[in-house]
């Protein structure tokens, strides 16, 4: 049997191995489990002797640190994996954290963008910019943006090679290195061969000067050599206002739930939206069918005339008692 403290470098290697897990989601996993370790070495105990009880002690201390409960529920989800990886692989005959309840987290919805606000954005676009190439680029981004529910990070990254032969699909590399393919919308189709016509001629006067051709289909001359997350975020807030939108409410993050509640909306099966925004588990999808509950209620409540006050009477309410 190995010892406890190899079972979390076991386990990283197996997430890594079998998951495709990103490094980010590796290195947290990694950080929580050793804090886990450090305090049952403080009470004499380890991952071999820990019980349901010791897991639930270690939950109270961590809210007696003041932990956020998004910190607690995710450091309960590291223990309760480990302890499935040590079941499987017969280190455990149990898993003393599988009855566990977590701490539960505070539902924030994401802020919805209306299809009239995301329209006006992309109208803005087109005129944001100090010339002709910059405002093709703008409108290519937030196109591209809004028909594929990219994570901003892909999207700045894409190779050109992604985008070459007019694509009626797009081939996005998400988290973990796993591979999805999306399909772009006409409009989006067309912002895309327009900034590819411009991007190449650059390229080619580029070529002319002895200087290499990007990888990149938003290339930059800075250290990532491709646009960066926080100039497209500054971009996009530029537009915002341009647009007339808030932009308190506007972030790429917004488009990318713009996207997936107005494909729901649509009629849209929610397997297919899981697929398209690249989650692992279809229960980090279903927070879109909240956001559509919630605002079919905000429109009711806005819209229907039973909703305001004193505008409609209960039928038969002027009739007298027994008449």
């Amino acid at each position: 049997m190995r010892a406890p403290s190899s079972w979390i470098s076991a386990f990283l290697e197996a997430q890594a191995a079998e998951l495709g897990a990103a490094n980010n989601t590796l290195l947290a996993y990694g950080r929580d489990l050793k804090d886990f370790d450090s305090w049952l070495a403080g009470q004499a105990r380890d991952f071999i002797a820990a019980t349901r009880e010791d897991v639930e002690r270690y939950l109270v201390h961590c809210d007696a640190q003041g932990l956020a409960k998004s910190t607690r529920a995710r450091r309960l989800s590291a223990i309760k994996q480990l302890y499935r990886f040590a079941f499987e692989e017969g280190l455990r005959s149990d898993n003393p954290a599988i009855q566990i309840s977590g701490p539960g987290q505070d539902k924030r919805l994401p802020k919805v963008l209306s299809v009239e606000e995301v329209d006006r954005l992309l109208i803005a676009a087109r005129e944001t910019g100090r010339g002709t190439h910059e405002r093709v680029r703008n409108t290519c981004l937030m196109e591209l943006l809004y028909a594929t529910g990219m994570r901003v990070s892909e999207l700045v990254g894409l190779p050109v090679s992604a985008a070459r032969g007019d694509p009626r699909l797009l081939l996005i590399l998400g988290k973990g290195g796993k591979e999805r393919m999306v399909p772009l919308s006409p409009d989006a189709r067309d912002a895309l061969a327009a900034w590819l016509s411009l991007r190449d001629a650059e390229d080619a006067a580029a070529q002319a000067r002895k200087q290499p051709a990007s990888r990149f289909l938003f290339p930059s001359r800075g250290k990532a050599g491709h646009l960066t997350r926080h100039r497209f975020y500054m971009l996009i807030k530029e537009i915002a206002l341009a647009a007339g939108v808030p932009p308190t409410k506007v972030t790429p993050h917004t488009l990318r739930h713009a996207f997936a509640t107005h494909l729901l909306a649509g009629g849209a099966d929610l397997r297919a939206i899981q697929t398209m925004l690249g989650h692992a588990d279809v229960a980090t999808t279903e927070i879109y069918t909240h956001v559509l509950e919630a605002r079919l209620s905000e429109l009711v409540l806005e819209h229907h005339p039973l909703a305001e006050a004193g505008t409609r009477k209960v039928a038969g309410s002027t009739s007298s008692d027994g008449q």
